[in-house]
C-alpha cells in the first residue's frame, strides 16, 4: 500500500541504509507500515475503531492524516509516538479509557483541526494542554464524568477554534476568560453539567446572555436579588 510520496520513501530508504551501515537498528518511529488490527487506505486514513486495543497502536504510517481510535480501551496517548504524526489533521480518541493529557501529548500536531476526547475518564484540563494546536477548529470534550476543572488558559492559544463542546461532564464553573480568548468561536456546548448558579458564575452567565445567538434553550431563574441565566439547560448549537 502506498501511503508516502515517492520522495519520502526514497529518504526513508536512505536513512535505513545509513543506519544499517552504522550498525544501528531502524527506529520503530520510522516505520511506514500499518498497525495490527487496523486498516490503512490510500487516503492516509488509519481506522482502528472497535478493536479492543489497550495501548496506542505502533507502526503507524508517518504520513497519516486521519487516525480513528474510537471504541477501544486505550489508557494513554504516548507523546513520543503521537508526535511523529506531524501531518495529522483528524484524531478521534472517543470512548476509550484516557485519564489525563498534558502539554506534551499534542506538542507537534500543528496541523490538527479535529480532536475528539469524549467518553473518556479525564478529570482536569491543564494550562496549555492544547497549546501547540494552532489549527484546531473543533474540540469535543463531552461525557467525561469526572471532568470537573478546565484551566482558564487551557485554550489560550487556540484562536482558530470554532466549535467547543464540554457537555455532560462534572463542571460547576468555567472561567469566562477561557471563552473570551476564542475569537472564532461560533458554537459551544455546555449542557448536562451541574453548573453552580451563584455569584461565582455571574460573569459566565452574562457572557452567555450577550452571546446568546450561539445557544438554544436558556432558562432564566432568580437567585437572591440577582438575576442569572442558569446554565443547566443550555444546549449547543447543532453543527
Amino acid at each position: 500500500m502506498r501511503v508516502l510520496a515517492e520522495a519520502s520513501v526514497q529518504c526513508l530508504r536512505l536513512a535505513f541504509l545509513l543506519m544499517v551501515a552504522a550498525g544501528a537498528a531502524p527506529s520503530p518511529a520510522l516505520s511506514a507500515g500499518c498497525p495490527e488490527r487496523c486498516v490503512c487506505d490510500e487516503q492516509l486514513v488509519v481506522q482502528c475503531a472497535g478493536q479492543r486495543l489497550s495501548v496506542f497502536p505502533v507502526d503507524l504510517p508517518l504520513a497519516t492524516r486521519q487516525l480513528i481510535l474510537s471504541d477501544n480501551r486505550i489508557g494513554e496517548l504516548p507523546p513520543l509516538q503521537l508526535n511523529y504524526l506531524s501531518d495529522l489533521v483528524y484524531l478521534d480518541c472517543s470512548n476509550n479509557s484516557l485519564t489525563e493529557i498534558s502539554e506534551s501529548t499534542f506538542g507537534n500536531l500543528r496541523k490538527l483541526a479535529y480532536l475528539d476526547l469524549s467518553f473518556n475518564a479525564l478529570a482536569r484540563i491543564e494550562d496549555r494542554t492544547f497549546g501547540a494546536l494552532a489549527s484546531l477548529v473543533m474540540l469535543r470534550l463531552t461525557d467525561n464524568p469526572g471532568l470537573s476543572e478546565i484551566h482558564p488558559d487551557a485554550f489560550a492559544e487556540n484562536s482558530a477554534l470554532q466549535v467547543l463542546d464540554v457537555s455532560r461532564n462534572n463542571l460547576t464553573t468555567l472561567n469566562v476568560s477561557t471563552l473570551v480568548a476564542l475569537p472564532a468561536l461560533r458554537a459551544l456546548g455546555l449542557s448536562g453539567n451541574p453548573w453552580r448558579c451563584d455569584c461565582d458564575t455571574e460573569d459566565l452567565c452574562l457572557w452567555v446572555h450577550i452571546e446568546g445567538f450561539k445557544f438554544q434553550g436558556e432558562r432564566r431563574v432568580q437567585s437572591g436579588r440577582a438575576e442569572h441565566f442558569c446554565l443547566t439547560s443550555l444546549l449547543s448549537t447543532k453543527y
